[in-house]
């Protein structure tokens, strides 16, 4: 419904602004720029790391899943070249910004979402 799908875009948009509290690098301007962001994101991840993640298989086993970690980190730093006020400082602050805002995320839809969602 458009209600749960406007939920995960508001949960997603405040732990896209948390990881800019945590992360020393990663960047939000605004309220409304980790709204922007949050869009961004699921939009960069939804075609381009879906790809990548397909196109990496193979390294992502030989290296245990952790190659995903940087696929994610790398979608970060696209996803922050369309948002103003976004801004990632190179690709360590992506990296644990990625790992940071998996757990935020985690977190929140845990603690705000019913299980059946």
């Amino acid at each position: 419904s458009s209600m749960k799908i406007l939920a995960h875009w508001l949960l997603s948009a405040i732990a896209v602004w948390i990881v800019s509290e945590i992360v020393p690098g990663f960047n939000v301007a605004s309220l409304g720029s980790a709204l922007i962001a949050a869009v961004v994101i699921g939009l960069v991840n939804a075609t381009l790391g879906s790809l990548f993640k397909i196109v990496t298989f193979p390294l992502t086993v030989m290296t245990l899943g952790l190659f995903w970690l940087i696929i994610n980190g790398v979608m970060l730093l696209i996803a922050a070249q369309f948002v103003p006020g976004f801004a990632i400082a190179g690709f360590i602050p992506a990296f644990f910004g990625a790992i940071v805002l998996s757990l935020v995320n985690m977190v929140l839809r845990a603690l705000f979402l019913s299980k059946e969602d």
